[in-house]
């Protein structure tokens, strides 16, 4: 397997990392035979520019609505929730916001540059050749350029769809368990690349995982949230040194705070 490398394209201006504030946030689902569920409720979210917060939590804790809701692709029932002081439905009309999700829903008929170029085409804006090479390129995958979906690993298509996700030289980017459906050495392998895909671009960034692991190892701050309503329930700092190494994933330190935040994943759990 290629390793994604620190190549950054130049020509297309990357934008600095935005901030995102959400207050009070609060979600409702209407149930089928009546009532309804809480998904979130009063949720308040900081993420500084360049930043990267990672949530972890049980299935069914609202982490995927609330990025949902982050994306603009819904809205909530109550609070509000700002990218750089604009709601999140107008920063991505501005292509502010980039998203990675676990399916790698890449157009099986396109290349792995045309996939990546796709954004632009959407956008209705000139394709960046140059920016979209950088990106294949970053992601390891220049060699592989032409090649289809088909003809990839479950690991490289989603290196695709992370490099897409980056097209636009988003502002934030947002990815929903992007390697949850991978074998665990790929996994690794990509959290160990998505590391330096990050520290090269310092794009502000919200991870949804299930893997406590993967959150310490890539973010600034581990956030662990409850269910029933949805709710944060702990928040963790990550003060391990940049870049984090295998060799930092098999250090003392490393463990006790995966320990830590493991802790007060169960202790969520537990609640009523």
């Amino acid at each position: 397997m290629n390793a994604m490398t620190d190549v950054v394209s130049t020509t297309s201006g990357a934008r600095e990392g935005a901030a995102v504030d959400a207050a009070a946030v609060t979600k409702r689902f209407a149930m089928a035979g009546g009532g309804e569920v809480v998904a979130l409720s009063g949720v308040d979210l900081a993420l500084a520019p360049g930043s990267f917060v990672a949530v972890v939590g049980p299935s069914g804790c609202g982490k995927s609505t609330l990025l949902r809701l982050v994306a603009g692709l819904d809205t909530p029932d109550a609070g509000a929730i700002r990218i750089d002081g604009e709601p999140p439905s107008a920063a991505a009309a501005r292509h502010r916001i980039g998203v990675a999700f676990q399916d790698h829903a890449l157009l099986p008929w396109l290349s792995v540059q045309q996939n990546v170029a796709l954004p632009f085409r959407l956008a209705g804006v000139p394709v960046d050749e140059a920016r979209v090479a950088s990106l294949v390129a970053m992601v390891g995958l220049a060699e592989f350029a032409a090649a289809r979906p088909s003809q990839l690993s479950g690991g490289m298509r989603q290196r695709v769809s992370i490099a897409r996700s980056l097209a636009l030289s988003p502002r934030l980017l947002l990815l929903d368990e992007p390697f949850g459906a991978l074998d665990l050495v790929t996994r690794r392998a990509l959290n160990l690349e998505m590391q330096r895909v990050w520290e090269s671009l310092r794009t502000t960034t919200l991870l949804i995982t299930h893997s406590v692991d993967e959150a310490v190892q890539l973010a600034d701050r581990v956030i662990v949230m409850a269910s029933r309503p949805g709710r944060f329930f702990a928040s963790f700092d990550v003060a391990l040194e940049r870049p984090r190494t295998r060799a930092t994933t098999q250090g003392d330190a490393f463990a006790a705070l995966v320990r830590r935040v493991a802790g007060a994943l169960d202790d969520a759990m537990a609640q009523p």
